[in-house]
């Protein structure tokens, strides 16, 4: 039991390092080209944005859309008329994904 802990705070030890190493050291010089204005750094942080918008809330919908989905398998299994009150509460959880979708859209329309 304590493996499987261990193996996983260490995966999401080397995610948040990755992640937190390439937010950091993200810099427009290191590309070949002319020094642009400061509108340049900031169109690079609205994709940054965009994209943790979106990806955080698609990552938290898939992780609550198994919980649900499995309690709601086991609910139906007991009583099937409880089919319309899950695919309520799958419909619930899937709508994070579609705010982080408007979201990234109103991030990137500005």
């Amino acid at each position: 039991m304590m493996s499987v802990n261990r193996e996983k705070v260490g995966v999401t030890l080397l995610t948040i390092a990755i992640t937190s190493s390439i937010l950091i050291f993200y810099n427009n010089w290191v590309y070949a080209q002319a020094n642009e204005t400061a509108t340049s750094a900031a169109s690079s942080s609205k994709f940054i944005g965009a994209g943790m918008a979106f990806g955080l809330a698609a990552a938290g919908s898939g992780i609550g859309l198994g919980f649900v989905g499995a309690a709601g398998l086991a609910a139906i299994s007991d009583n099937p008329k409880m089919q319309s009150r899950v695919f309520i509460f799958v419909g619930m959880v899937e709508s994070i994904a579609i705010y982080g979708i408007v979201m990234m859209f109103i991030i990137l329309g500005q």
